[in-house]
């Protein structure tokens, strides 16, 4: 398994070495523009009038604006920065206004935003701590709650885990933005979850049978929790298919960040967590850590 793993992670290194992530406007720079129009918004009729325009990624979104009452149609429409220029420029503002225009004629441009390389280049280095950081503090809880061994296993799977799916995405070039930041964080909380399940129910074994070999107490404990890991793993991605395949472009790229973590989550921490514990090893006494270090009667009754 740590074979298949490694073989992987040689590969999502390699492309994000040779090509790296297909960025969004988040992290590359661009504008959003907001419209509002009589008319309910048709998302496609929005992109249909742009789709000649080769203006690289656009996203339109319909959103509810609270100052505009019930009765609105807002929509908001990013346009990322063209490559040899910092931002949108103007030119290409009034080329999208005057586009959409045609397509909605009564439609109305209420605010246009830029963001700058700067800002972007801000963006890309908090959500690394971000993501740094929150697994930090997995290391530190799993290390305060069972011992070093458990929280080093859980890390390794948790870097396996972000390194392969920010790996998909820059194999595939799905594009790269903050709601795929958010989804990593995600990833990470809910693979912890399944592996702190399998860790915990090896600390139960680990003080039951203190004769058996770690490997063995290590199978017979993924084997116990395997059917709950399963059902929470298949139901989460029922959930997840059915927002992948009706919710829309908007939340695709995030649902597909959620759909392959949930798969590669499962399979850390069935395979790669445990297997790394097994290679450092454990103690096996947890009722008396170190009681009776050196006693040749210590295990008499085990």
């Amino acid at each position: 398994s740590l074979g298949i793993s490694a073989v992987l992670i040689v590969i999502a290194l390699g492309s994000f070495g040779l090509q790296g992530l297909n960025f969004g406007i988040d992290f590359r720079g661009g504008t959003t523009i907001r419209t509002q129009s009589t008319e309910p918004v048709d998302i496609g009729t929005y992109r249909g009038a742009m789709d000649g325009l080769e203006l690289g990624d656009i996203s339109i979104t319909e959103v509810f604006d609270p100052t505009f009452g019930e009765d609105q149609n807002v929509a908001m429409i990013r346009i990322q920065a063209q490559d040899d220029q910092e931002s949108v420029s103007a030119a290409v503002i009034q080329t999208v206004e005057e586009a959409l225009q045609v397509a909605v004629p009564d439609v109305t441009f209420t605010s246009v935003e830029s963001v700058g390389p700067k800002v972007s280049g801000e963006l890309i280095q908090t959500a690394v701590i971000a993501v740094i950081l929150a697994i930090g503090a997995v290391l530190i809880y799993i290390w305060m709650r069972f011992e070093w061994q458990f929280a080093v296993g859980a890390v390794v799977a948790l870097v396996h885990d972000v390194v392969l799916t920010i790996g998909v995405f820059s194999e595939m070039q799905i594009q790269f933005d903050l709601a795929i930041i958010a989804a990593l964080l995600t990833i990470v909380g809910y693979s912890l979850n399944d592996t702190v399940v399998v860790f915990d129910r090896v600390r139960e074994n680990l003080r039951k049978y203190k004769q058996k070999p770690l490997s063995e107490v290590l199978n017979l404990s993924i084997n116990e929790t395997l059917s709950r890991t399963m059902m929470t793993s298949v139901t989460t991605l029922l959930a997840l298919l059915a927002l992948y395949f009706l919710g829309g472009d908007v939340i695709r790229g995030f649902v597909f960040a959620m759909i392959w973590g949930v798969i590669v989550g499962t399979y850390s921490s069935i395979f790669v967590a445990s297997t790394v514990l097994l290679w450092l090893g454990v103690k096996r006494d947890w009722s008396k850590p170190d009681a009776n270090a050196g006693n040749q009667f210590a295990n008499i009754d085990a």
